[in-house]
Order: C-alpha cells, then sequence, then structure tokens
C-alpha cells in the first residue's frame, strides 16, 4: 500500500491536487495584496460572534484576536496576504511543500476558529491539505522537493560525518 501512494501514478494525482489548493492559496494571496486587504473589519466581526446566545467564536479565540491579533493589526494585514501568496506559490513549484501545508492548514484553522465554520470552503481546504500533509512523499513527487529534499539531506550527512571524524 505504501508503495502505491508514494508511488508515481499516485503522485501525479495527488500533484494535480495540491497545485489546485496552491492556486486557492495564490488567488487569494494575489487578490489581498493588489486590492489593500485590511483585516480589522473581520477580526472585529469575529470578536462579535463570541458573544450572544450561539455564539459561533470561542471566547478564549475572541480574547486572542482582541488582546493581540488587533493591536498588532498592521502586521496582520502583511502576514496574511503575503502567508497566502508564498502558501500558494510553494504548492504550485512543489517548493517547501511540508511547510507550505503547515502554513495554509494553520492559517485555515485560525479562519475557521474566527467564525467561517466547517461548512465554509477554508475547512475544506484544511481537510485537503492535511491529507496531503499525511499522505507522504507522494505529495512533492513531482515539484522541486524532489530534488531539493536529497541534495538538503546529502548536505547534512556529509556535515555530520565531517564533524563526527
Amino acid at each position: 500500500m505504501k508503495k502505491f501512494i508514494n508511488g508515481p501514478r499516485m503522485a501525479f494525482i495527488l500533484t494535480i491536487l495540491r497545485i489546485w489548493l496552491g492556486l486557492q492559496w495564490i488567488e487569494a494571496g494575489y487578490y489581498k495584496i493588489s486590492s489593500g486587504f485590511e483585516a480589522g473589519g473581520f477580526i472585529q466581526g469575529a470578536i462579535a460572534n463570541a458573544s450572544g446566545e450561539h455564539p459561533t467564536v470561542q471566547g478564549w479565540y475572541a480574547s486572542f484576536l482582541e488582546g493581540f491579533a488587533l493591536p498588532n493589526i498592521e502586521i496582520f494585514n502583511v502576514l496574511i496576504p503575503w502567508g497566502e501568496f508564498l502558501v500558494g506559490l510553494g504548492l504550485i513549484l512543489g517548493f517547501a511543500t511540508i511547510p507550505a501545508l503547515i502554513g495554509g492548514a494553520f492559517m485555515n484553522l485560525n479562519f475557521i476558529m474566527a467564525g467561517m465554520g466547517l461548512s465554509s470552503l477554508d475547512a475544506k481546504l484544511f481537510v485537503i491539505a492535511m491529507i496531503l500533509l499525511f499522505i507522504g512523499k507522494g505529495t512533492y513527487y513531482y515539484g522541486l522537493d524532489r530534488f531539493v529534499i536529497p541534495s538538503i539531506k546529502k548536505h547534512f550527512s556529509i556535515k555530520r560525518q565531517y564533524v563526527a571524524n
């Protein structure tokens, strides 16, 4: 089974899924970068959704948004769109695929906790990122990581041997 999951046929399917996911991220990031993204309204709306009869945002998360995100909104206004764009670029190229999947899943999880809900596109993207993250090296078989990772491993194994001697 492992040979099938990490083989070239399954890798082709996973690559299509990875590139599709990357396109979703790069499009969202590019739109935010080009239109002058401002997260303040979204964050304030999420904080407001933590109260009432049926809150959609957990109180602890609203406290985080109010105490950390809002005071640092200028940083978030840069991190979110550029993070989305770079996650998308990494997934499309298959470069730093694992960090890109982790970063994308982390952003999706935060969007879900901010009240987007489990029925949103963010939830679907989160599930796809988790599948790709845990499926194995078939995710980056067709991508730059296929060449970069062995080179990094070789570089560090040579350094370890030198240090050990």
